[in-house]
């Protein structure tokens, strides 16, 4: 499992953790990162997730240059 930890003094919308739990637990698919479960620990809200062997879409997206047509087909998939 993967921990992704987020401050909660420091973020700045709780509502969007909201929805990203909303949307992991709504959306189970072998393509997708499944959520496990979540904790709140001191002042940070703890997601407990699948392993993404590779690091975050975020870290893949910002480090790789993919023309439009690579785009259209990895969302497709």
């Amino acid at each position: 499992v993967a921990i992704k930890k987020i401050n909660l003094l420091q973020e700045s919308s709780n509502e969007l953790c909201v929805n990203e739990i909303q949307v992991m637990c709504n959306n189970k698919n072998a393509n997708f990162v499944n959520y496990v479960d979540s904790y709140l620990v001191d002042k940070e809200l703890w997601l407990v997730m699948e392993y993404m062997d590779g690091g975050s879409l975020h870290d893949i997206i910002r480090e790789t240059h993919m023309a439009e047509g690579e785009i259209a087909a990895d969302s497709w998939e």
